[in-house]
């Protein structure tokens, strides 16, 4: 039986809030300051100042300003790290725009093909549905960005820089979705009217050639063959002629990127520990690299950073940056704000009951780039953002080790640290494919 509010309820409550001297205390900071500067403890401050036992120097911080490519922008950081160390480079980035570009189109092609594969289903099903709710987007994850630069190499930010579009993406993605939503009609009405997969196949690359037409107005066209010049950091001119984007990589770079896995903890129960997982319909090149992540728990999980960490190497990670978190002040802490002492409100769940329940889901990749260790056990940890250096200290963040517990839910290691055992694991050929929604799917 449906039973509405009654005005005697109203009236019950509203006498019990009044009642109540903690109420009304809470009311006055909270009308006035508003909800998290009423909540903030001093105190979580304090306990995460920015020293750390292992801290690494990697420079200035980046800056994706209106865009959502912090996934991008983390991954082209660790390798930014490498290029100032071994080559000695002043002020070096690595263009985002360039992986944009070609995420971007890739990212359409993957969504034609998706299209295709799922033109029997019903508009209303929800794998149709899920697709064309957001047909493109910025975000993205690790083994995307691998893809991308297995296929089409990488270039300084020198070459490809910044353009409106890449720096404030609203505009592009509002165009290049009403472009795919509108390619997936085409598509999905040739293939209800009996047309050929060879005309099927022509019509895509039309779409593909109209969709390139679009990011080269947007972002420019990518470079195929440059030249490359710089000085280092004792003053030396170097020039470099005649690089491609795959020769620069393999040359200021050279990492082997077959070499990283990703790890996640997610502690829900339709996802043991110690396997490896995909996602359905998650990617961006066909045929590139697949998203996959290997499960383990989270003590397995912090080790395999530490281990990184201490040979100098800095750790891509993923989070739900938004819980718990000051942006001015860059504390991720899980008590940096008292929110349930002020308004007393018992918001507790635990980690795998935020991620079943969708109170949590990764939604921002950063650079772990330094550790505080106590008796070789981690209390706090170095974050380097890419929102500039006017927030936290110069752009880098602290964060709790019991908010890394709490928020964290993929890194990115060398395999080399893997147990056997974990290695073992990686090399079996049964994958469980999760459903596109799942939080485990979540772009950075």
């Amino acid at each position: 039986m449906v039973k509405s509010i009654s005005n005697e309820q109203v009236k019950h409550m509203e006498q019990k809030y009044l009642a109540n001297r903690e109420h009304l205390l809470s009311q006055r900071a909270v009308m006035k300051n508003g909800i998290l500067a009423s909540s903030e403890n001093q105190k979580a401050v304090i306990e995460n100042n920015p020293v750390f036992s292992i801290d690494l120097d990697t420079g200035n911080v980046t800056n994706q300003k209106q865009s959502g490519r912090c996934w991008m922008f983390a991954a082209l950081n660790t390798f930014r790290h490498d290029v100032l160390n071994n080559h000695h480079i002043k002020d070096f980035e690595l263009s985002q725009n360039y992986t944009f570009f070609w995420d971007k189109f890739e990212k359409a092609n993957y969504f034609y093909e998706n299209i295709i594969k799922t033109s029997n289903q019903e508009l209303t099903s929800r794998e149709v549905a899920f697709l064309l709710a957001t047909p493109q987007q910025d975000g993205g994850q690790w083994d995307m960005l691998v893809a991308i630069i297995q296929k089409y190499g990488i270039v300084p930010k020198t070459i490809m820089p910044e353009t409106k579009s890449s720096s404030s993406s609203r505009e592009l993605n509002t165009y290049l979705n009403k472009k795919l939503r509108k390619d997936a009609l085409t598509l999905r009405t040739l293939i209800a009217n009996g047309a050929s997969e060879s005309e099927i196949e022509t019509r895509k690359v039309e779409l593909l050639q109209e969709i390139y037409n679009l990011l080269s107005t947007s972002l420019g066209t990518p470079p195929t063959e440059f030249d490359y010049s710089y000085y280092d950091t004792d003053g030396n001119y170097h020039l470099e002629q005649g690089l491609t984007p795959t020769s620069f990589y393999d040359k200021y770079i050279g990492t082997d990127l077959n070499d990283y896995v990703s790890i996640i903890n997610a502690p829900t129960k339709d996802k043991p520990y110690n396997q490896v997982y995909t996602v359905d319909m998650l990617g961006n090149v066909v045929g590139g690299k697949e998203v996959r992540h290997l499960n383990v728990d989270i003590e397995t999980f912090k080790n395999l950073a530490i281990a990184q960490l201490k040979d100098g190497e800095s750790v891509w990670f993923g989070c739900d940056v938004g819980q718990s978190s000051t942006r001015d002040t860059g504390i991720m802490a899980t008590d940096i704000y008292s929110v349930q002492d002020t308004l007393d409100i018992n918001y507790d769940m635990s980690k795998a009951e935020r991620l079943d329940y969708g109170e949590s889901l990764m939604t921002h990749a950063m650079v772990l780039t330094g550790v505080n260790l106590i008796n070789d056990k981690p209390t706090k940890w170095k974050v380097e953002n890419s929102w500039g250096d006017k927030v936290g200290t110069k752009g880098y963040f602290v964060m709790s080790d019991d908010w890394m517990s709490e928020y964290t839910y993929q890194v990115v290691v060398n395999k080399k640290y893997l147990s056997d055992d974990l290695k073992k694991v990686l090399k079996k050929d049964d994958v469980t494919v999760l459903a596109p929604w799942d939080p485990m799917g979540a772009l950075a």
